[in-house]
């Protein structure tokens, strides 16, 4: 038995005592969505960057770099840059206006059973997307820790796991498997990092040169255009990434797990810290990649590069390095996807199920029974997806995950808390709109049609040529908020002033 094997079995065990434990402080439904608002700053802040540095940061973007250069670290740019519109927009006012999930934030000012179940399907369809790309980041990464496994077995392994997390410790063993597998992850990455460095004699600029001729694009290597030759599909790229965040189910409820507002910004800032460190990382493990593993092995180990980290540790640290790390990735994709069924059937648990079939009457028993189901479906409609996108750079499945939440999530939660004209028919208008005009834009972009058989899902001539809808669909999203609201007679404005104050100071009953 490999040592690769065996860290792998440690991680599962150690993943499962955690969950084991977790069940039995998960009674409640605010113990099972919420972890009960017991988390601290710090342990939320962890958390949050353990949720956040998935599969497609640590193995997506490493290939990404390592195979096209310059170009791969614009997701590096862009993950970073968007917790800055979510600590300046997003997470105070959703902490203080929200309970469960996002759908509660809207709810606090538009109460009507269509805000809850279009945002419960926004949830939905957002975390599978995203949980599509954990799923064959994972499919890779069993294969070459098991050489033989088939990539159907590695998926449903992961998939069974991801869903006894969920169902039996909730958002508690969630939360803590993602800040074991934050502080296991930064330490895996940062000693790479530091070989990576110490090949090129600590010498930065020594770096950069040699990567100039250590790789197939040569000077190119350094210079943008290599993946990304649309300028429009650059932009689009990166509106997606640096907005999308902000959107995302998954990371939106990690700020219900603590206590008051004050705490989920410095649950924010210290995430921030830490994913800002790693993606400069990033950028060692994207060259050492290429300098030290060469673009034929990666592309032979995964086509689309998803395989690049764990070859690059095997290459400067030998067998068990490779173990380590690869033992980590594995931590890393269970964490992601446990948080994101997570998120998943809480939308369709609190907000579909309880607040529109039981209309408001379902017990806590009922509800947490509702998630159990819900994390189910979801696990196994994302496994399905999972099956046909095995070809697909992880990364790259993440930029339209953050697409989507930007597109459909984003316009409505910026109008609700700034915006006093808007109403629930712009609401909904714009969550639709979003949602809709973002996966049409995937289903005839290159993505899913290219001319060529088995570079893409189907053959054929795409209808656009962007593989990223942002530029299209986020302005289309907040576009279909501003005349879904303008079309609409009704005013919905009586409660903005409360939910203005409510949204900025914290302060619940304003009549105190």
């Amino acid at each position: 038995m490999n040592t690769a094997f065996i860290l792998f079995l440690v991680i599962v065990l150690g993943t499962l005592v955690i969950t084991y434990y977790a069940s039995k402080k998960t009674k409640t439904a605010s113990e099972f969505y919420t972890a009960g608002g017991g988390l601290t700053g710090w342990q939320n802040g962890l958390a949050i960057a353990g949720d956040y540095m998935s599969a497609a940061s640590f193995l997506g973007i490493a290939g990404m770099i390592a195979l096209f250069g310059f170009d791969g670290f614009f997701y590096s740019i862009g993950f970073l840059v968007a917790y800055l519109v979510v600590l300046y927009i997003i997470a105070e006012p959703l902490r203080n206006l929200g309970k469960y999930t996002m759908a509660d934030m809207i709810a606090a000012r538009f109460n009507t059973k269509k805000i809850r179940g279009v945002a419960a399907l926004n949830s939905i369809v957002i975390s599978i997307f995203y949980m599509i790309a954990q799923l064959v980041g994972a499919g890779a990464l069993i294969q070459l820790l098991i050489p033989g496994l088939d990539y159907t077995m590695s998926v449903l392994i992961v998939g069974v796991l991801m869903t006894i997390y969920v169902v039996f410790g909730g958002m508690t063993a969630t939360s803590w498997v993602q800040i074991i597998k934050c502080v296991l992850l930064m330490a895996g990455t940062f000693i790479i990092s530091l070989i990576v460095f110490a090949r090129f004699d600590y010498n930065i600029g020594q770096m950069f040169h040699d990567m100039r001729t250590s790789t197939p694009l040569q000077e190119a290597f350094l210079h943008p255009g290599n993946k990304f030759a649309n300028g429009l599909d650059t932009i689009s790229l990166n509106l997606a990434l640096v907005l999308g965040t902000a959107g995302l189910p998954h990371i939106l409820i990690r700020f219900f797990t603590v206590k008051d507002a004050p705490t989920a910004r410095k649950s924010v800032v210290v995430a921030t810290w830490i994913i800002g460190l790693f993606y400069v990382l990033t950028l060692f493990l994207g060259f050492g990649a290429a300098a030290f593993v060469g673009e034929s092995a990666i592309v032979e180990a995964n086509a689309a590069g998803n395989m690049a980290a764990p070859l690059l540790a095997k290459a400067l640290g030998g067998e068990f390095l490779f173990a380590f790390v690869s033992a980590v990735a594995f931590a890393t994709i269970l964490a992601v996807v446990a948080g994101l069924v997570l998120s998943g059937a809480s939308a369709f648990a609190h907000d579909f199920y309880a607040h529109i079939i039981r209309k408001g009457a379902a017990e806590e028993k009922e509800q947490v029974r509702a998630a159990k189901l819900a994390s189910v479906g979801v696990a196994i409609i994302s496994i399905l997806l999972a099956l046909f996108a095995q070809k697909l750079n992880v990364a790259f499945l993440v930029s339209l995950a953050f697409a989507v939440a930007a597109s459909a999530n984003l316009p409505v939660l910026v109008f609700t808390v700034f915006w006093r004209r808007f109403n629930t028919a712009g609401a909904v208008t714009g969550m639709l709109v979003g949602l809709v005009s973002a996966i049409i834009l995937v289903m005839i972009s290159p993505n899913v049609w290219d001319p060529v058989a088995g570079k893409a899902i189907l053959v054929g001539t795409p209808l656009i040529p962007l593989t990223n809808p942002g530029i299209i669909s986020i302005p289309l999203g907040f576009l279909g908020a501003f005349l879904g609201t303008y079309f609409s007679s009704a005013r919905d404005d009586a409660k903005f002033d409360e939910i203005l104050v409510k949204a900025n100071t914290g302060i619940q009953d304003l009549r105190s």
